[in-house]
């Protein structure tokens, strides 16, 4: 079965999260993924959760690719790696900007020799500018974007922003560039031409903040309704009346039919102007029930819900087991479970690689592929 991107070769100068997650998409589809480390290896090797050595941390963000040693920094390595970019299609790297470029692996010096070459750059605030330069990972994003700021004021009693544990700039920034990678190869195949691409993860946060970028320039005289979590007796639930429908559907289900003929609730603008009455209404019926009793009662009426669930009960959940949304992939150490990408293709040819390269794991063959190279065989 033919996989989408089978016979495009990747390589990837990345580490860390936001391009290592792109160039897996990547190697998810089928392409062939090679992943250039540094002598000691990319940071995520050494992440907890480890295993006898091994990171799942790693594995998760690496699965699938191939994994070539080479110490940038020598003059046989950056030819090596000139040589290995020759017979590729595209080329990935997040390092700061300026980087590749000290390097003589920039766009400019690359596509002189070949000039169809797709080149994909993912840094904190972008190429150019006042702050391209700075040194920028999700968290000091998250704050310079105004996405941080934003959720601190949708809180209520919260003295200053919530800590930052999840990394959506990252993932954000590796999605925009799987797909603008993927654009550019389709115009090369339209118009034979290849393409810088310069992705940043300030920009993608940017594109995060679809209501609030119009907000704030023209500002709402009233605070826009927030879906809250309401406490049941057992846990949390989220409600989410979307529409008059949903509300009605709600009303009957919770057993307040004569909600629906209540002037501060009966209309789309006056749930609004009331919104939060309407969410403690709702909250002293949720409060005296178990929350997946919630969960059950209001999905079964039509009402979108939810119980708020660890990860570990997300990932047992049991539609994603239907829909095949985790697989197993395998390191030194063992086996353990990663999300495939979240698009089905309906042959089934998508999906993540089994394997998690070890440090510099295809050396032997990638460098032996390689011709005109005197760089040593060996990690």
């Amino acid at each position: 079965m033919a996989r989408p991107l089978a016979g495009i070769r990747i390589v990837d100068f990345t580490s860390m999260i936001a391009g290592p997650y792109c160039t897996r998409l990547l190697a998810d589809c089928g392409a062939e993924v090679i992943k250039i480390e540094e002598p000691h290896g990319d940071h995520m090797r050494t992440r907890p959760p480890l295993r006898d050595g091994h990171s799942t941390y790693f594995g998760h963000l690496n699965a699938g690719k191939k994994s070539l040693s080479l110490d940038l920094k020598s003059a046989e390595g950056r030819e090596a790696a000139r040589h290995l970019v020759a017979s590729s299609d595209v080329v990935v790297e997040n390092f700061r900007p300026g980087v590749m470029k000290r390097l003589g692996l920039d766009y400019a010096a690359l596509s002189s020799a070949k000039p169809d070459l797709v080149y994909c750059s993912i840094s904190g605030f972008g190429q150019t500018g006042p702050r391209a330069e700075q040194p920028a990972y999700a968290p000091v994003v998250h704050a310079a974007s105004g996405f941080d700021h934003t959720q601190f004021t949708y809180q209520d009693g919260q003295e200053r922003p919530a800590k930052t544990g999840i990394f959506v700039a990252d993932v954000l920034a590796a999605v925009y560039a799987f797909g603008a990678i993927q654009t550019a190869l389709i115009g090369r195949l339209r118009h034979g031409n290849g393409q810088f691409i310069d992705v940043a993860l300030m920009d993608s946060m940017i594109n995060l903040l679809v209501f609030e970028c119009q907000e704030a320039q023209f500002p709402s005289k009233q605070r826009r309704p927030l879906y809250v979590p309401m406490r049941a007796r057992d846990g949390f639930v989220i409600v989410a009346p979307v529409n008059q429908r949903n509300f009605e559907q709600l009303a009957d289900a919770v057993g307040h039919p004569e909600w629906k003929a209540e002037p501060r609730f009966a209309t789309v603008a006056a749930r609004t102007t009331n919104w939060d009455a309407l969410m403690a209404a709702v909250e002293a019926w949720t409060v005296l029930h178990p929350a997946r009793d919630c969960e059950d009662t209001l999905m079964k009426a039509g009402v979108p819900c939810s119980r708020y669930l660890s990860v570990a009960e997300a990932m047992a959940d049991s539609q994603l087991a239907a829909r095949g949304s985790l697989a197993t992939v395998a390191d030194g150490a063992g086996s353990f479970l990663v999300p495939n990408p979240p698009f089905r293709f309906g042959d089934g040819s998508v999906g993540v690689g089994p394997d998690v390269p070890a440090l510099g794991a295809d050396n032997d063959a990638m460098l032996g592929s390689i011709a005109g190279t005197t760089h040593g065989r060996k990690p």
